[in-house]
């Protein structure tokens, strides 16, 4: 039986059909400044929110959401759902985008800084290591600040307590949070409260491989087919089938049953 929240089961907690998805890449550009909480949404995150009432929870209540993963714009076309986006916009776009945009724009920095900082929260600190590298190259004109939370299924209030003590020390002009879903997603929206920071906040989980160099992105074909999830079937078997094999099988199951 579904667990109950008042009259509703958890999976309906989140209903893709009601979900307020950004519908191009150029609307990235339309996300208000300030503190703004941007999570993704895939097939596999939309399973996860019908089993997670606080994953659903979070991402209905983000400032933004957006669509990574070619399966949720084409079922949104399906099932006629309130929103109606009309490319994917994967969650490596968000990321050039912000940084993108932070690292060319004429902005007065926060009093006693000379450059912008941006801040990367998850991952181990050899991929950390290799994004402040890269972010050195690529965008020169930002500060990068890093840290690396102990690797455990759920973090105890110590830890979290020292995650938040970084990001408020930090006080970044953006910032990235890479756990894996829906851990990621969670525990940022638990702790949106008590980060007294200024700036867009996106969760985007395997753009830190990416853009450290220790995952390769599927080649743009494979992209804009729709089949960057087989690109990473292949690269990362073991970790991957069951998230891609059962779950898509189990993400259509879910689309006929509830929605």
């Amino acid at each position: 039986m579904d667990k109950t929240n008042g009259s509703k089961t958890t999976k309906e907690m989140f209903k893709l059909s009601q979900a307020k998805i950004l519908e191009r890449k150029a609307d990235l550009s339309n996300i208000p400044e300030g503190k703004k909480l941007i999570n993704t949404i895939n097939a596999y995150s939309y399973n996860m929110a019908l089993k997670d009432e606080l994953f659903a929870e979070a991402l209905n209540k983000g400032d933004a959401l957006i669509p990574d993963g070619g399966s949720i714009v084409w079922t949104c076309h399906l099932i006629k759902s309130i929103s109606n986006p009309q490319e994917r916009c994967a969650g490596w776009d968000l990321f050039a985008y912000e940084m993108n945009k932070l690292n060319t724009e004429k902005k007065t920095p926060v009093e006693g800084r000379t450059r912008p900082v941006v801040m990367f929260l998850g991952s181990s600190e050899n991929v950390l290591a290799l994004i402040r590298k890269n972010a050195a190259k690529v965008y020169p004109n930002l500060d990068v600040v890093t840290y690396s939370p102990p690797y455990k299924p759920e973090f105890s209030e110590e830890d979290s307590k020292a995650m938040l003590d970084a990001i408020n020390a930090a006080n970044p002009d953006l910032m990235w949070i890479g756990m894996t879903a829906p851990k990621q997603e969670k525990w940022t929206f638990c702790h949106w409260k008590e980060m007294n920071i200024h700036c867009h906040v996106g969760t985007v989980g395997a753009v830190f491989d990416f853009f450290a160099g220790t995952v390769k992105r599927a080649p743009n074909w494979m992209q804009n087919s729709g089949l960057e999830w087989l690109f990473r079937l292949i690269q990362q078997p073991k970790r991957m089938w069951r998230r891609y094999l059962i779950g898509n099988v189990e993400y259509i199951y879910n689309i006929i049953k509830y929605e």
